[in-house]
């Protein structure tokens, strides 16, 4: 696959197959992934949450409850002092949300120095190979702290993932000393796409006019797919829905057939809009009609085969009771329209 990373002063994007898949404005209010101090303002025991101040208009939202079970830290009190790394930019009325379960992510490793967890990809599927990295990390960990073994980690010898491991660790010593521990947006994106490979960096070059297009035409509500048809979509305040048309004549014999090529097409534009526009949050395909589950489960593995390119982590949970594909996709940084 041709992969170009774009970067300047302005902005940084990713095309793939000369497709825009991801804009980043360099103005763009995104801190997710920062690691910072705070002070506790209050605890409120009715949500089971602390609200912390960390230096905005707002103050953050921190659960006292974190989802790991192995998760080492103290009791909060107002007043104190807590390291935390923010998980969700604000939004509306919300400020951002806030964990203390921290994290530094690697190419191959995610560093967790406040559990104990060891954890594998669900990109990693084959049963011989999650075993494998699961024990390569409890020997890297030693259980003094936690890792997750992302999807690179297959390609990486051991030797590589210790001395990956100890650039996170040397992080984690910084963010200790007080610096806080978040890369440019360039690092994130070599980060996270030069595992999956890229072609070449392209530094200090504006978009050509086609990209300038495609950005452009992700401010539409209406796409329009490769062999007719087209999908719609609608965000909502809970949701984003993307409804799926055909504009070919399908009241004939080959209505299936017709339904099924517009719903494959569907599910690779689907993926390029979403991660370009950067959907999160709960997302309702209404896919076109189909009668054939056999037709039903190519169009499911199509769009989890689009979506293994998504560096952001999305589940297909499949078709509903209504006959509409529900999906949902991690909350990284605002959506598109948000930062431009």
């Amino acid at each position: 696959m041709e992969r170009i990373l774009y970067s300047n002063a302005d902005f940084c994007a990713v095309t793939e197959e000369r497709r825009l898949v991801e804009y980043i404005p360099a103005a763009a209010c995104d801190e997710a992934g920062r690691i910072l101090w705070g002070k506790v303002q209050r605890i409120m025991p009715a949500l089971d949450a602390a609200f912390v101040d960390i230096g905005r208009k707002k103050a953050g939202f921190l659960p006292l409850k974190e989802n790991s079970s192995s998760f080492q830290g103290s009791t909060l009190r107002s007043g104190d002092r807590v390291l935390v790394q923010i998980r969700k930019e604000e939004t509306g009325e919300k400020g951002v949300y806030l964990t203390r379960d921290l994290s530094i992510p690697g190419s191959s490793l995610i560093f967790m120095p406040m559990n104990r967890h060891l954890g594998v990809s669900a990109r990693i599927t084959e049963v011989s190979e999650r075993t494998r990295l699961q024990e390569t990390g409890m020997r890297l960990s030693g259980g003094s702290f936690g890792l997750v073994m992302r999807e690179a980690a297959l390609r990486a010898t051991e030797t590589e993932l210790k001395a990956e491991l100890e650039k996170l660790q040397k992080q984690w010593n910084q963010v200790l000393e007080g610096e806080t521990a978040r890369g440019s947006i360039e690092e994130e994106l070599l980060r996270d796409y030069t595992p999956r490979g890229i072609t070449s960096v392209i530094r200090n070059q504006p978009l050509s006019a086609d990209l300038s297009r495609q950005l452009s035409e992700a401010k539409n509500r209406m796409i329009h797919l490769p062999h007719g048809g087209n999908i719609v979509i609608d965000a909502c305040e809970a949701l984003t829905v993307v409804d799926v048309n055909s504009a070919s004549d399908a009241a004939g014999g080959n209505r299936e057939e017709t339904a099924l090529e517009t719903n494959l097409d569907a599910c690779q534009e689907i993926m390029i809009q979403t991660r370009l526009r950067n959907i999160s949050g709960i997302l309702i395909l209404d896919m076109i009609d189909m009668n054939s589950e056999a037709y039903r489960l190519r169009v499911l593995q199509a769009l989890g085969s689009a979506f293994r390119e998504d560096r952001v982590k999305t589940v297909i949970h499949g078709f509903t009771s209504l006959g509409l594909i529900e999906m949902t996709r991690k909350r990284t940084r605002p959506a598109l329209a948000e930062m431009c």
